[in-house]
């Protein structure tokens, strides 16, 4: 007969000890923030770290690439406290945000009835959720985490519940069959030896032969913009990789054609490298144009950051298969 696994619940602080050195910055890489947006039905693009808010300074500020509205992610290992909820509300307003995540491994019932408090008594414009973390094991499998929402907007409980079962929201949509159109040629002309399903979301990644490095296409429908970008996530030693390509930036440069964006964001753990281009995603009488310009770009950094990456010196890394 076969067998089943006993799912245990795991401490988080067995998995990040520390909140700021570990789990805000292993939140705050894409793939992570994308679990975290998918729980709430939100996508979220990370703007800073420890942005600085007077003498404190909010973990995580991110953006609604839908709407372009602000959100404050505040952290908390440990047990809710009203220290990290007036912070938190402290943040949002001094940046001007829309939304507040509360993040902790244990909410007490006076913190979750203060959220619903504020969700039912704010205006529509302000959104309150709380996140509790946890993280789960089956025998010695790695730990899986889950973000259980606790607290939400009503309005958004309803119409996410409602999303769930009918079509993409305007945006999504427009992302999905974007990507669909730019995967279509990718394949007919072999830019890159492989492609995946297209998402619903604003990026669309695309494997260089190593683990924790990939190109990653944009479109930003806030912005208008489109783009792309070698993405290093800061576990695989996203710094060590940044260093030794920024050494040879003058030739990559001179691969591309373009001048190129180096770690736009030095606040973030993860590294990137990137080119943006203006684009209007809802004029689809330029989206030839635009496909061939995001093409073309992926053409020219496949050509010259695959053998790079490839020979990067990471310790602790193997290449993929």
């Amino acid at each position: 007969m076969k067998e089943l696994g006993t799912l245990k619940s795991v401490p988080v602080r067995d998995f990040w000890n520390n909140e700021p050195l570990d789990f805000t910055p292993w939140l705050a890489e894409e793939p992570n923030l994308a679990l975290l947006g998918q729980a709430i039905g939100l996508e979220l693009e990370v703007e800073g770290l420890e942005v600085a808010v007077g003498p404190y300074s909010a973990d995580i500020l991110a953006r609604e690439t839908s709407t372009g509205g602000y959100v404050v992610i505040e952290n908390q290992l440990a047990k809710t406290n009203h220290d990290h909820l007036g912070k938190a509300i402290t943040y949002a307003s001094v940046l001007d945000a829309s939304t507040i995540i509360w993040i902790a491994s244990r909410f007490t019932e006076e913190h979750k009835k203060a959220l619903d408090w504020l969700n039912d008594n704010s205006t529509s414009d302000i959104a309150y959720y709380g996140i509790h973390l946890e993280l789960w094991q089956i025998a010695d499998s790695l730990p899986a985490v889950r973000f259980n929402v606790i607290s939400r907007p009503a309005e958004v409980a309803r119409s996410t519940v409602v999303s769930h079962s009918t079509e993409l929201s305007p945006v999504k949509e427009l992302q999905l069959n974007w990507w669909r159109y730019l995967r279509e040629r990718l394949d007919q002309q072999h830019v890159v030896p492989s492609t995946r399903s297209p998402r619903p979301q604003y990026w669309y990644n695309i494997a260089l032969g190593r683990t924790g490095i990939h190109l990653s296409a944009m479109a930003n429908t806030y912005k208008n913009y489109i783009g792309l970008r070698v993405y290093m996530r800061d576990s695989y030693n996203a710094s060590a990789a940044l260093a030794q390509l920024l050494s040879e930036r003058e030739v990559i440069e001179r691969e591309i054609g373009q001048k190129l964006l180096w770690d736009a964001n030095p606040s973030a753990r993860d590294k990137t490298i990137a080119i943006k281009h203006t684009a209007d995603l809802n004029n689809r009488d330029k989206w030839p144009e635009y496909r061939q310009w995001q093409i073309d770009m992926i053409d020219r950094f496949y050509r010259s950051f695959s053998h790079r990456v490839r020979q990067l010196n990471l310790e602790d890394e193997e290449m993929e298969e």
